[in-house]
């Protein structure tokens, strides 16, 4: 038995025993990972530097820093993830109990890429983890550095037999894909997307492919030029231009090419100085074989800026090419390097034609002024996603999902969408055993009176939520007519009062008066009549 199929068979059996699906387990395996990262931030920036040049903040800042995010995003929402979901029901099932309730796949396989080799493998695992699968973690053979790492390292922190690294190269990743998972997490290229999809396909498994393609970038000749050509200028550059999603050819007007080569040359003195190859934050092509793959691309295009390169170091400056056409070599597939080929067109009609007849890209991304040009891209486009006036940034967003459309892939990651990605929705409906006179419609014998009642009963949508707001409302304007009606009456009960309070007073004062008038009666000794005192006065 290899080691592959080993590592399969722990983790199934380990699944099998249930410890993933107890939220607080989940939870516990989630702040390990972090612990992980936090404690081994230097190995894992020293792995990224040999692999890719990359500086440590720059390790920090496009590898592990998004992955913390996500597993502190998940650690707080996995609770609410998890929960079961009212869903709408029509009249026939308005008393049951309808639902959908997320649970574990099972087993995920996770194949990692080596332009980012901890972001894109570790942020699968989070949402792996999130959703209670175990998982088999594959990173690329090609980023030799951060897989030994991932495989001596991960396994101190996390469960070794639901979470094994499995290192190697192409005979070992085979040896993998012969193996019977419940998912396939693949980052890379479409061509060995289509190798695993079809190894999936024996088993019937699913399968995420976060694949590639050539993401264009169209310039409005009326936007800020400036603003736009720095911010692609980063997009473009960054990790020596080995991104996914970054920009790989711009479509602008003949009238403003000068102006945007200008620009990006300007841009690259300012973000990597006049030296690329000695500043630490400008890093270098993988490995010697796609040294020579990039600079192949070159050939019968024009070099506007850079061009300068070192097999030795895989080194290859930031360069931008000119009298680029659709024939050129460099419009044939992905670049995956740091080469930015301009290619004129007459407008944003022509830009959006182009766009439209090759393969859906992972992004398009649009600079424009003009919110109703930025609208019409999108509507008249296909892509992963849409990027306006801004490179990269759409990754970050844990909200969105991140993925690709037909060439570009399939599935999407990132927050909740990872979750649900690696869960099965499951559909639950809870019924009583009472009111069968309801379901009589639906035995035999069928006639038009119960197929009558079936429509009216099956065809009416119940919005439960809407239905318990609605009833929500009622009861809250019921209490405050209720709170009213009573403040009503109680100051009603108070003004009665006061007047009964009043007409006893006036009452009491009458009484009092006439007593006191009765009580000052004299009798004058000449008058034989009783006289009061206001008599007396007169007299």
């Amino acid at each position: 038995m290899s080691r592959e199929q080993l590592a399969v068979q722990r983790a199934r059996k380990s699944f099998q025993t249930g410890k993933t699906k107890p939220l607080e387990f989940r939870i516990h395996q989630l702040r390990c990972l972090l612990r992980f990262i936090t404690e081994r931030r230097s190995d894992i920036a020293a792995a990224v530097k040999k692999d890719l040049g990359k500086s440590e903040y720059g390790t920090e800042l496009f590898e592990t820093l998004g992955v913390e995010g996500e597993i502190n995003l998940a650690m707080e929402k996995v609770a609410e993830w998890a929960a079961p979901r009212p869903v709408e029901k029509n009249l026939l099932t308005i008393s049951d109990e309808v639902y959908v309730q997320p649970e574990p796949l099972g087993v995920v396989l996770i194949i990692g890429a080596w332009n980012y080799p901890w972001a894109v493998t570790l942020q699968p695992l989070v949402g792996a983890i999130a959703a209670g699968n175990a998982a088999v973690i594959k990173p690329s053979e090609v980023s030799s550095h951060s897989a030994k790492v991932m495989e001596e390292l991960l396994p101190q922190y996390l469960d070794k037999d639901l979470y094994p690294v499995v290192t190697g190269g192409v005979p070992e990743t085979q040896e993998l894909l012969r193996q019977r998972f419940d998912h396939i997490f693949y980052t890379g290229n479409s061509t060995v997307g289509k190798l695993v999809m079809e190894a999936a396909a024996r088993h019937l498994t699913r399968v995420t492919l976060e694949l590639g393609g050539k993401s264009p970038c169209y310039i409005d000749k009326n936007c800020d030029i400036s603003v736009a050509c720095r911010r692609i200028t980063w997009g473009k550059f960054v990790n020596c231009g080995q991104t996914c999603i970054a920009p790989d050819y711009i479509l602008c007007e003949p009238s403003i090419q000068s102006r945007v080569i200008e620009e990006i040359t300007s841009n690259i003195k300012e973000f990597y100085t006049d030296s690329p190859k000695t500043f630490e934050d400008y890093g270098r092509i993988i490995n010697q074989r796609h040294f020579k793959r990039v600079m192949s691309l070159m050939e019968g295009s024009t070099v506007a800026v850079g061009g300068d390169n070192d097999e030795s170091q895989c080194y290859i400056a930031p360069t931008v090419l000119k009298d680029v056409t659709v024939e050129s070599k460099v419009m044939k597939e992905e670049i995956f390097g740091p080469l930015l080929p301009i290619i004129s067109v007459s407008g944003v009609d022509e830009a959006i034609q182009f766009i439209n007849d090759r393969e859906k890209p992972l992004v398009v991304y649009v600079f424009s002024s003009d919110n109703k040009l930025i609208k019409r891209v999108i509507a008249e486009t296909s892509s992963g996603a849409l990027l306006a006036n801004d490179c990269l940034v759409h990754f970050t967003v844990s909200a969105l999902p991140f993925g690709g459309v037909g060439n570009s892939g399939m599935g999407s990651y990132h927050g909740r969408h990872s979750f649900d990605q690696l869960s099965h929705l499951r559909s639950c409906l809870i019924k009583q055993l009472k009111m069968e006179g309801v379901n009589s419609m639906r035995y035999p014998p069928h006639t038009s009176k119960k197929l009558g009642w079936a429509r009216f009963l099956l065809l009416r949508q119940v919005n439960v939520c809407k239905l318990r707001r609605m009833m929500l409302v009622a009861t809250l304007v019921s209490l405050a007519a209720f709170v009213v009606q009573t403040r009503v009456c109680v100051s009603c009960f108070s003004s009665l009062a006061k007047i009964d309070k009043c007409t006893s007073t006036q009452a009491t004062t009458r009484t009092h008066t006439h007593t006191h008038t009765h009580t000052r009666v004299s009798c004058h000794p000449a008058d034989p009549q009783p006289r009061t005192a206001a008599h007396a006065t007169q007299q």
